[in-house]
């Protein structure tokens, strides 16, 4: 399976798996921190798992390092209460694993081809 397959299919299953959890945990509450910046990076991942392939790297990148903050700061609420918020946590992994690979792929693909710029002559 190609890398930008992978996250596509990644962005798919956090953003579904994220939102479903709002519903099962009955997080639609006007006191829960983490319900605004958990429906952006649904949107977000759906958004960037749907783009063309030239726009759909930086754009999952981006969605998965921000996905990466949000459970970070999802993981670490957990931990204070003396929990382990496992779906986060799987999720911090995943997303943070995924946003180096399509940077560092992206980043070496860009070298490889000229920084994607055509030569003046």
């Amino acid at each position: 399976m190609e890398l930008i397959t992978a996250g596509r299919v990644l962005a798919v299953i956090l953003s579904t798996g994220t939102f479903a959890f709002l519903f099962l945990h009955d997080s639609w509450r006007g006191d829960n921190l983490f319900l605004v910046p958990d429906l952006i990076l649904c949107g977000l991942l759906l958004v960037a798992a749907a783009l063309p392939r030239r726009h759909a790297v930086p754009a999952l990148a981006f969605s998965f390092a921000m996905c990466t903050g949000v459970f970070t700061a999802s993981v670490s609420s957990y931990a204070v209460r003396g929990e382990l918020g496992a779906a986060s946590f799987a999720g911090v992994l995943a997303a943070a694993v995924m946003a180096v690979l399509l940077l560092t792929r992206g980043a070496s693909r860009a070298v490889q081809d000229g920084g994607g710029q055509r030569s003046a002559r």
